[in-house]
């Protein structure tokens, strides 16, 4: 079964990014996570996300639609990556998640997946 595990991150882990000082450590203890993940063989997906001043939110509002810069709230934390893995239960997906070096991650069982 698949399962989506999405990383969230708060401003200061998203900082860490870029921080001359807390970069490498930053990189390599997430290098290690998808390095390990991949070896696994249980990654069906994956994609880290740029910080979240980046996005820019569609919503429809009484029929029209709104463009909006940045986040669709303002929350301490903001998704950071998902990782889309295939595993037989949710104690399995839970097991990857607690390894996960991110401040919090949500699990959640994949939909059935759209046919090309």
């Amino acid at each position: 079964m698949n399962y989506t595990l999405l990383m969230y991150e708060t401003t200061e882990d998203f900082a860490k990014r870029t921080d001359p000082i807390h970069k490498e450590a930053y990189v390599a203890s997430w290098a290690h996570y998808v390095t390990v993940l991949r070896d696994s063989g249980i990654v069906v997906s994956s994609a880290g996300l740029q910080s979240p001043e980046t996005a820019t939110t569609l919503s429809r509002r009484d029929g029209e639609l709104l463009v909006q810069d940045g986040p669709i709230t303002e929350t301490k934390e903001q998704i950071g990556g998902l990782i889309i893995i295939d595993v037989p239960d949710l104690d399995t997906a839970l097991e990857w998640a607690a390894r996960c070096p991110g401040s919090s991650v949500e699990v959640r069982p994949n939909l059935h997946p759209i046919s090309k």
